[in-house]
């Protein structure tokens, strides 16, 4: 049986980019959570319906953005560091709307003494800021090209562009882009999946997908990575053909991640474990420095996880479980990593050691659960 659909302040008007609006959230007596929604199409056979996203999805109507089911939701990480996306329909609107369209040369340096290869720099046209020094056989891609081969998924309503932003002086570019559905763990603790675009112009790798899953309950941005997998370099090419290509095998390849990661972050979230065994987890997760004479940097860490475990954002739906554990390294690392600014802790949550910490943690826990 069902329960009543919560129509509170996640109630909107008729969105005139979707096929329907946002309803609420509906929670079934086992507790399990799912949206529901209102067909806003006029001449729809199923006009004013209220119906899942299952089935706006069997009917291909265009789903609405899903509000969060949690009001004391935790700020996300890229709050103040992006831009909101209002529904582009391609990735060069997406880009356009952000005000990440400006172009890049890539400009002669002068030889060094003693270089025998000539070095060059990527420039802004716009401001003549440099975004990085790269080598002859590097060639720029345009923001406004670098992300066409996705939008093949977003016509076919299998992605919504969200958000997009920078790094740095724009050396670095990234679109957020939503995937349908959500996984569902232990029936009331709800993961969004995402994947991460990417395109650079400091030499490091171009353009890039990543997996991105984030639980709603307090914006933690878990990691994707599986065996490697989940991170992915996409090969630019003039032949449009072959590039789009490159959508599909993405998208083949994210959806049966997520199902992955579906039977993980269950199979976590059903693993109790004991406030000794917790300990253990979080001592093995940031060891000991035996080098060290200060160990009050390590201990502050271990306790704050300890912390989050317990009385953090969305505890109550995972205390006393490895899901717990690990939500517990994920929430310290994207809200309490202090001594960064929000660019820098971005990158790290995304790409350097924020990232490399939760990995951690999630190996340790795929171990315990064996």
């Amino acid at each position: 049986m069902r329960t009543n659909i919560n129509m509170s302040e996640h109630t909107k008007p008729p969105d005139s980019d979707s096929d329907a609006n946002f309803l609420g959230w509906q929670r079934t007596l086992s507790g399990e959570l799912f949206p529901l929604f209102n067909i806003t199409v006029a001449n729809h056979p199923l006009y004013k319906s209220t119906v899942s996203e299952e089935t706006l999805l069997r009917l291909r109507l265009r789903v609405p953005r899903v509000l969060s089911p949690y009001p004391e939701t935790e700020p996300s990480p890229w709050h103040n560091l992006g831009i909101e996306l209002n529904h582009p329909k391609t990735a060069r609107g997406a880009i356009e709307m952000a005000g990440l369209d400006y172009a890049v040369l890539k400009k002669p340096l002068k030889l060094k003494k003693g270089l025998k290869e000539e070095a060059y720099a990527t420039v802004r046209t716009d401001n003549d800021d440099v975004l990085g020094q790269v080598k002859a056989s590097y060639e720029p891609i345009q923001n406004i090209d670098a992300f066409t081969f996705f939008d093949i998924l977003v016509s076919e309503d299998k992605a919504i562009y969200e958000t997009a932003g920078f790094f740095g002086k724009g050396e670095f570019i990234w679109i957020l882009a939503k995937l349908p559905g959500y996984i569902n763990v232990h029936g009331n603790d709800i993961v969004n999946k995402y994947l991460l675009l990417t395109n650079s112009h400091d030499g490091s790798s171009q353009i890039r997908v990543k997996l991105t899953p984030i639980r709603v309950v307090c914006n933690n941005t878990l990691t994707s990575a599986l065996q490697g997998a989940g991170d992915i370099q996409i090969i630019y090419t003039q032949n449009v053909a072959r590039y789009l290509e490159q959508a599909t095998t993405i998208l083949g390849l994210s959806n049966y991640l997520y199902e992955q990661l579906d039977v993980n972050f269950n199979g976590m979230a059903a693993r109790k474990i004991t406030q000794e065994q917790l300990r253990e987890y979080v001592q093995a997760l940031v060891p000991d420095n035996e080098e060290a004479e200060n160990t009050a940097r390590t201990e502050k860490i271990r306790n704050s996880v300890l912390k989050l475990h317990d009385s953090g954002l969305g505890a109550n739906l995972a205390r006393g479980t490895l899901w717990g554990a690990f939500n517990s390294v994920a929430e310290y690392t994207d809200h309490m990593m202090l001594g960064e600014d929000s660019a820098t802790r971005l990158d790290s949550i995304w790409f350097g050691r924020g990232e490399k910490l939760k990995l951690k943690a999630f190996n340790l826990a795929q171990r315990m659960m064996m």
